[in-house]
């Protein structure tokens, strides 16, 4: 049974003859009645009454015909399914992504792939950048978002982001509103210093404020954004992760006279051995750059 023998079917049926049908097919009668016979042998006898000038459906007929037109709109629609996801408009983006980067520029940016491909499935997973790289092992996602550089030779970075890191406390902090601040104003007044893993950048902060191991706390993101909207302690924050706090005024900038610019850096990876990307996920990638750009300074990678 094939497409050629279920579309000839149903033509007979819509046009009442197998002659018509032929034509509108393009085809030969002679073609035509073969691919029924073939049919029938198929679902086991006749579909149509023969001798008459009008087709007619037998009982065996009238019950093939709605499996064989929904077999038909499944397939049409199978087609233009394959054919969208070709174009990137179907298709399904699965990515990890560690904490700090799931929120902001990836909302942003899943805000605006979804009003472009509102049919493509997205799916996230957060972790440490570890566990990302498990997930991508395990084929749970295709893309990852991780901490930058890594030493994992089966990843191939995409795109590469630069994030200034920024000292912020809340409004009424002791060192908000009094103008440039200095390592050992930090060191004596963070009360505390919210301390946030963010690898090399922070041990070269930390080795020039040298805080007192009373004073530091070392918390998770989302509880360090917390416990500044409540008025605890101060922290070394990408800009990204409190964008709409400093906009608000909830959370200030201080700036810092005598620390060098430290920056978060991140990549999104794929597995090395997955040669083949799909073009839904080219045109998220080509919108995670665009969206990345008005807050990091971002560079392509050609893995």
């Amino acid at each position: 049974m094939d497409t050629d023998q279920l579309l000839a079917f149903e033509r007979i049926v819509r046009e009442g003859s197998f002659s018509r049908a032929a034509r509108t097919l393009d085809i030969t009668q002679p073609t035509i009645s073969v691919r029924i016979q073939t049919l029938e042998e198929a679902v086991g006898g006749a579909l149509f009454v023969r001798g008459g000038r009008q087709a007619t459906l037998t009982e065996r007929g009238e019950s093939f015909l709605p499996y064989a037109r929904r077999a038909l709109e499944v397939l049409k629609e199978g087609v233009e399914v394959a054919q969208l996801t070709q174009e990137g408009k179907r298709g399904r983006i699965t990515l990890g992504t560690v904490e700090s980067m799931a929120a902001n520029f990836l909302t942003s940016t899943i805000v605006s792939f979804h009003k472009n491909y509102p049919d493509v499935e997205i799916f996230v997973r957060t972790g440490h950048s570890e566990q990302v790289e498990q997930l991508l092992y395990d084929g749970v996602v295709k893309l990852g978002l991780i901490t930058w550089p890594f030493s994992n030779p089966d990843l191939i970075s995409l795109l590469r982001f630069r994030e200034q890191l920024i000292f912020v406390a809340p409004p009424q902090h002791p060192l908000a509103g009094r103008g440039p601040v200095t390592a050992e104003d930090i060191h004596l007044q963070a009360s505390p210093l919210l301390v946030v893993k963010w690898g090399l950048a922070m041990n070269t902060l930390l080795a020039k404020i040298l805080p007192h191991t009373e004073r530091v706390m070392e918390v998770p993101i989302s509880t360090v954004r917390s416990l500044l909207l409540q008025g605890v302690g101060a922290a070394f924050l990408t800009r990204t992760l409190v964008a709409e706090e400093l906009a608000a005024g909830r959370i200030v900038e201080i700036e810092v006279s005598d620390l060098p610019q430290v920056f978060r850096e991140s990549a999104l990876v794929r597995l090395a051995r997955t040669t083949v990307q799909t073009a839904a996920a080219t045109e998220f990638i080509r919108t995670l750059q665009h969206e990345t750009a008005r807050f990091c300074v971002v560079e392509r990678d050609f893995g």
